[in-house]
């Protein structure tokens, strides 16, 4: 059974190789475009890699995305397996990744908080 670090650096291994897949246009699946891995987890037995992505559009693209990703899913394990060394490669499994929209949100609403701190602050007689 492999470490917490070597699971994480599978992991980290396995998100660059996708991410240079997306980037280089090796996917030609037109859903999949402008998406960006955020996160792989892998399980301890390397069965199961959970593959955590996102868009710049958001939650709308959502179903679209993971319908992209499960349709290339043997391609893209087949690839990989190719590029990352492991003696059982594990099976992908995507996952939409709404930490992106929600630190937006956050930060949108900090901007706010703000503004409305200011616009009730006691003005200053100069």
């Amino acid at each position: 059974m492999p470490s917490p670090t070597r699971l994480q650096k599978i992991g980290d291994r396995l998100r660059m190789e996708l991410s240079e897949m997306l980037v280089k246009g090796e996917i030609r699946d037109p859903r999949l475009d402008g998406i960006s891995i955020t996160e792989v987890i892998v399980d301890r037995e390397l069965a199961y890699a959970d593959v955590y992505v996102s868009a710049f559009e958001g939650v709308t693209r959502s179903k679209e995305v993971l319908q992209g990703l499960n349709a290339a899913s043997g391609f893209l394990r087949k690839n990989l397996a190719e590029r990352v060394e492991l003696r059982a490669f594990p099976r992908l499994r995507f996952h939409w990744d709404v930490t992106p929209e929600r630190a937006d949100r956050i930060e949108r609403l900090i901007v706010q908080i703000h503004k409305e701190e200011e616009n009730n602050a006691p003005k200053l007689k100069e």
